[in-house]
């Protein structure tokens, strides 16, 4: 009898469906791994969308808000808008090179201007476009140290004084330079029709007291006592073209007009009461008699006074109009351009006024034709 190895018949079912639910099984493990692959390159994708907004609205805002120092950036000839971006980013001026690089490109910015251009960090990028589309200086602009304030009515010395606190010159040095004699000859001949007068005169303390503007005035790092000076001198020289025709045709000179001006300017406040003053010194003038101002009296004693003395009065001094006939040597400050036009245009001269004295406690000024009429204002005023 032979031995028959038997198997059990196969279930052909069973097994394709086991193979089929594993090939299931794998194939949704596999469709998990790529949702999670989906998801996170989706997030990923939000992410740095939303850091590249972040980046580009950051990159859109000033550097600085808060800066005002100014900074000269040069853009040569020929430069590309790439170029542009690199020295502003390299400035400090934008945040970012490729973003503004794509801003000017999206906006059509174009027709940038060589040269050297003053920007500040606190500039967003459309002012910093508008600026560059501006014309460049050729030759890089000059760093500001500070600002020269040259207060009207002020004397020269004063005015040293001044420059000797806000720069890094002396008083001293100021008024050295001022009284150099090539240097004045030097603006003599740059400004005749300003500085004639005064260079002709004789006993002159300084022939450039009222010639210096008052006005706020820059100054460089490297400025010089020079320029300093000569740009004062310059910008009276320019706000005086207009006048020079009516100086002339008054029969006066400028060293007339500045010295009369600046009595006026100390002696009146409103511009018709300096109007009305100047019209009583030249009612003096024409009558030979001295003008007899405190202002000049306060110059010849190169002092200031609340009240002045009959010996004040008295000093030896050609600048003290008190004993001295005429307008004396020059001006005794800077005059203001109201108090210049005061001069050329005198009022009420055809009333006759000689004599003026103001209530400092409401600023009034009273006229009068009369020593006697002026004596008994000033005693009402002081009752």
């Amino acid at each position: 009898m032979k031995n028959v190895d038997q198997k059990e018949p196969v279930n052909q079912e069973q097994t394709a469906q086991t193979l089929y639910e594993a090939r299931r099984a794998e194939k949704k493990a596999a469709n998990k791994i790529v949702y999670w692959i989906i998801g996170i390159l989706l997030a990923l994708v939000v992410i740095i969308g939303f850091m590249g907004y972040r980046y580009v609205q950051t990159s859109l805002k000033p550097y600085n808000r808060s800066a005002n120092q100014e900074l000269t950036v040069h853009i040569p000839n020929g430069s590309t808008n790439k170029q542009i971006a690199a020295i502003l980013q390299d400035k400090k001026l934008i945040r970012s090179a490729p973003v503004f690089n794509y801003y000017v490109k999206t906006h059509n910015f174009s027709d940038f201007q060589a040269g050297y251009h003053v920007l500040k960090q606190s500039m967003g990028l459309d002012k910093i476009i508008s600026n560059l589309q501006k014309e460049g200086t050729p030759n890089r602009p000059r760093d500001v140290k500070g600002k020269l304030l040259v207060k009207e009515g002020v004397t020269l010395e004063k005015i040293a004084a001044e420059v000797g606190k806000q720069t890094k010159f002396s008083k001293a040095a100021f008024i050295k330079q001022a009284n150099d004699k090539q240097f004045l000859t030097s603006l003599a001949k740059k400004y005749p029709a300003l500085l004639a007068s005064s260079m002709a005169q004789k006993n002159v303390r300084y022939h450039l007291e009222g010639y210096l503007f008052p006005a706020t005035y820059e100054v460089y790092k490297d400025s010089t006592l020079k320029e300093i000076i000569t740009e004062m001198v310059a910008t009276m020289d320019q706000k005086m073209q207009p006048y020079y025709a009516t100086i002339k045709e008054k029969k006066l000179t400028v060293q007339q007009t500045l010295t009369l001006a600046s009595l006026v300017e100390r002696e009146g406040v409103t511009a018709e009461d300096r109007q009305k003053i100047a019209g009583v010194f030249f009612n003096r003038l024409d009558i030979d008699m001295p003008i007899q101002s405190d202002i000049s009296v306060m110059y010849a004693l190169n002092t200031h006074k609340t009240h002045l003395y009959n010996k004040d009065t008295q000093v030896d001094s050609p600048y003290n109009l008190y004993i001295n006939q005429g307008y004396g040597p020059g001006p005794f400050n800077s005059p203001s351009l109201q108090s210049i036009t005061a001069v050329l245009n005198p009022a009420d001269r055809d009333q006759n006024y000689l004599y003026f004295v103001a209530n400092l406690k409401t600023g009034k000024v009273y006229y009068s034709t009369t020593f006697e009429q002026h004596n008994d204002t000033t005693d009402s005023i002081d009752d």
